[in-house]
């Protein structure tokens, strides 16, 4: 079985130049890589497919067959090649991509209803998972995470800054009161998210981190779980400002503790490496910055934090 397109390429060369020396002038690699690749093709075929002297190079009767045929092959590959170089700049074909749920739903979902509109021939797959995908395994082209790469083989590119806050409801502040320390927090109804829960709330601080463990009075291992309940007065959750931002506007939730600061990661574009990034990956990440750039989000994802208080006087 032939499954070296130069050995193909270099006999190629050596016809249309009547020549090895001619061929390896024209691929600019030594005669002694010509006859090597030339032997080896031979060799796979089991037939002699040129007659060659020190000067010149002329086919056999097998050799002519099997030029026609490896003309035709190399002909079909140039073709992909010049179908993929057209593409290049086309915004088009199958985005499979995937992001945690909540972000998801606010922010990606309404992202992938106007991409679509304004480049029509993309399909979009979309899967919404807190737990983090396999992307090579299966064939995901790009996701939006929170932290940091677990895994060597993909590249990330920031797209946004991200902060974790403590937030709770008015009703549950004004029935429990609001914390003004960090030690305030072992009086109240804590929330734990993720899957599993987290055991412990990580604080920021220059120099170092303070671990708050988490005697929490819910357990859920949905973030969007967290927030509803958060927002019912079940308690003080940890939520990424992404999430959170309109209800903080619309008053359902209030920060807590916004003096102090928690260990947090900005939002990535996540994706495989590769020689090329395909134009419907790089469209929707252009795109993608500029609805987030314009939400409410941003604005608060954005804001200078003041000095962090780590514990009461």
């Amino acid at each position: 079985m032939i499954d070296d397109l130069n050995e193909l390429r270099t006999f190629d060369r050596i016809v249309h130049g009547g020549s090895l020396s001619a061929a390896a002038r024209d691929l600019g690699i030594s005669l002694a890589v010509v006859s090597k690749r030339l032997t080896a093709l031979e060799r796979r075929v089991q037939v002699r497919l040129l007659n060659r002297s020190t000067r010149r190079a002329s086919l056999t009767d097998e050799g002519s067959l099997f030029h026609l045929h490896c003309r035709r092959v190399l002909d079909a590959v140039e073709a992909a090649e010049a179908a993929l170089e057209q593409r290049q700049d086309v915004v088009a074909g199958v985005l499979k991509l995937t992001a945690p749920n909540g972000f998801g739903r606010r922010h990606v979902v309404p992202a992938v209803r106007s991409f679509q509109q304004a480049h029509p021939g993309v399909r979009v797959h979309l899967s919404l998972r807190d737990e983090l995908v396999d992307l090579v395994g299966e064939g995901v082209e790009l996701a939006l995470r929170y932290g940091a790469l677990d895994d060597s083989r993909l590249v990330a590119r920031e797209l946004a800054p991200n902060r974790r806050i403590l937030c709770a409801s008015p009703d549950y502040l004004q029935r429990r009161g609001t914390p003004s320390s960090i030690d305030d927090l072992h009086g109240h109804d804590l929330i734990a998210s993720g899957s599993p829960p987290v055991s412990q709330w990580v604080f920021a601080q220059p120099g170092g981190t303070i671990a708050f463990p988490l005697d929490a009075s819910t357990l859920c291992d949905d973030g969007e779980a967290a927030q509803i309940l958060a927002v019912q007065g079940a308690g003080i959750a940890r939520k990424s400002i992404w999430d959170v931002a309109d209800d903080l506007d619309a008053g359902r939730l209030k920060e807590v503790l916004p003096n102090c600061a928690l260990a947090t990661s900005p939002l990535s574009a996540v994706y495989a490496p590769g020689k090329q990034v395909a134009p419907r990956v790089r469209a929707f990440l252009g795109h993608m910055v500029q609805q987030l750039q314009q939400s409410a989000g941003w604005r608060h994802a954005n804001r200078t934090m003041p000095a962090i208080a780590l514990t009461g006087s």
